[in-house]
């Protein structure tokens, strides 16, 4: 797959019997090179797409290294996980999960290989007890990024830590007992981030923190539902009290 404006589609389908679910498929990609578009679907019980923190069969990536790559992920059912490696400029990404306890767990451009920026991500997540994490120029600046998450049920634990550069953080969450941990920080003078999250839903633990050293934050937070915590900190200097 070294080829620019390759396609990839991964179909994996399983299939229950009235009495034995089969289960654990596993995909492996590494790819290198530009304008990629990969579309994989996963249907079923504990599959897995490999890479970060990879088990079952010890999977080393889904390992993706370019520019202007296309990435889809479709996984419908329970204990799915993707893990994957991510070192991209202008990349934009649509993850779709449908059941209960999935995990996704990604890392984009930690190292700053290609700059991480201008990238577009879409998260939609229907279901229960899930675990999704996503860092996005851990080391590097994470410039106009667009990041959406759309949640709707109830126990999820959503974690995102954004090297900010003029990076907007959408997250829209519709349930209850839903824990969501953001941290945007940066050292750039050129551009500030946005993060607004829209929740209805009781019982929640939301800890917001923007850590821009050089620069302007803005934060926009509706919330409807009772009980719960809720803890926003903006620090452009000094040592935070924490909440």
């Amino acid at each position: 797959m070294k080829q620019a404006h390759r396609n990839l589609i991964v179909i994996i389908g399983i299939v229950a019997s009235t009495f034995i679910w089969s289960a654990d498929n596993e995909i492996y990609i590494t790819q290198s090179g530009a304008t990629a578009n990969i579309d994989i679907e996963q249907l079923g019980i504990s599959n897995l797409i490999g890479g970060i923190g990879s088990t079952a069969g010890n999977l080393t990536p889904l390992d993706l290294d370019g520019t202007s790559m296309t990435l889809d992920i479709n996984m419908i059912g329970a204990t799915n996980k993707f893990f994957g490696d991510i070192w991209a400029d202008s990349f934009t990404g649509n993850y779709n999960f449908t059941g209960s306890t999935n995990t996704f767990s990604i890392q984009v451009d930690p190292s700053n290989t290609y700059g991480a920026d201008s990238s577009n991500h879409q998260v939609n997540v229907t279901g229960a007890s899930n675990t999704f994490t996503l860092n996005q120029g851990t080391s590097a600046l994470a410039a106009t990024l667009d990041l959406d998450w759309v949640i709707q049920g109830s126990n999820n634990t959503i974690t995102s830590n954004i090297n900010i550069d003029g990076a907007t953080n959408f997250v829209d969450i519709d349930g209850s007992d839903n824990t969501l941990t953001y941290t945007g920080s940066g050292v750039t003078a050129s551009a500030g981030g946005y993060f607004y999250l829209d929740h209805t839903g009781g019982s929640r633990t939301f800890n917001v923190q923007q850590l821009s050293t050089q620069d302007n934050d803005w934060v926009k937070i509706t919330s409807i539902g009772s009980s719960g915590t809720l803890c926003v900190i903006q620090n452009d200097q000094g040592t935070s009290l924490g909440c």
